[in-house]
């Protein structure tokens, strides 16, 4: 059976807080022409090609307007449509999670120079406690199930970003059989490696891990598929709440245009705990991944307010609420 919520094993984080100083990322020409022969086609055809290039596709424009993810910011709800254990995004109706995330963003707006647009998170895949038919330990939602909601964010500029706890698989494998969803232009990726396990291992009795090279695979079919079908840049959030959860982090392909990458503190407590966790996890961080944020309702002791949140410097690009 799938696991009540993932937020339990985050109770670790108040004891790998203090390990993150200590932990470290793993080390992971022309050629000459013949006069004698004729050079080219008359002056009046050679006229003709010139102006008369071949059409190219137009690039979309990412939502919100433009060419990048983040020229904006993102504030975002975190869950699965099936029910509230698995975060904010299924406690309601998704009509009224619409209404619920357009009025956190717009909470953020007026801290913000960025449009803001909400998001959601949605968990495609979800860490469960049997190893299922697959013998992976991952429970994934149809495309059937989640296409009404991906719809439904389409039609109210929502951006939906698929989050992946894939148990024994890789991400690569599972993030292939969405391929359908990713072909929208408003949906991205969610990388989750607490939830990523091996043979010997078990969903909450250590926190997952993933090499980078896993990631970087992940990201070049993802790249490929978004150039390949003329989609807009997709965003990538890394979730990591210890430095040990990607290996080789300084690795990460970061080069690709047709994606925006961004790193996700998750960890929660005290505002202090949390803020002294965020500054270690982006402690050396590839300028070009941005940095985001989570909020949770239930275990921030207290909640940052949409202003203090975006008082952390650097600011939060995504700003996930749990």
């Amino acid at each position: 059976m799938p696991l009540s919520t993932p937020r339990r094993l985050r109770i670790l984080t108040l004891t790998t807080c203090t390990l993150l100083a200590a932990a470290a990322c793993g080390g992971p020409g022309q050629g000459t022409e013949d006069p004698s022969t004729p050079q080219g086609p008359a002056p009046s055809t050679q006229k003709a090609q010139q102006t008369s290039p071949r059409p190219q596709a137009q690039p979309q424009e990412v939502m919100g307007g433009g060419q990048e993810i983040f020229a904006h910011r993102y504030v975002a709800l975190y869950g699965n449509p099936s029910g509230p254990s698995l975060g904010a995004l299924g406690e309601q109706s998704p009509e009224e999670s619409v209404t619920r995330v357009k009025d956190l963003a717009s909470q953020y707006q007026g801290y913000s120079q960025e449009k803001v647009i909400p998001a959601f998170e949605i968990i495609a895949t979800v860490a469960s406690s049997a190893p299922g038919v697959d013998g992976d330990y991952s429970d994934e939602a149809s495309l059937e199930s989640l296409r009404p909601l991906v719809d439904l964010a389409a039609k109210e500029g929502i951006y939906v970003i698929l989050d992946f706890q894939p148990g024994y698989s890789s991400f690569t494998e599972q993030v292939k059989d969405y391929e359908e969803l990713l072909k929208e232009p408003h949906v991205g990726i969610g990388i989750d490696a607490e939830w990523r396990i091996y043979p010997g291992q078990v969903h909450l009795q250590q926190i997952g891990s993933v090499d980078a090279s896993e990631i970087n695979e992940t990201l070049d079919y993802l790249a490929e598929l978004t150039q390949q079908n003329h989609l807009p840049q997709k965003m990538v959030v890394l979730h990591q709440f210890t430095l040990s959860m990607i290996a080789h982090r300084s690795q990460l392909e970061s080069k690709h245009p047709e994606l925006a990458l961004t790193l996700h503190a998750d960890g929660h407590g005290s505002p202090e705990l949390k803020e002294a966790t965020y500054q270690q996890l982006l402690a050396g961080l590839n300028p070009e991944i941005k940095p985001s944020w989570k909020n949770f309702y239930d275990e921030d002791t207290p909640m940052l307010s949409p202003a203090e949140t975006y008082a952390l410097e650097p600011k939060p690009f995504v700003v996930t609420y749990q």
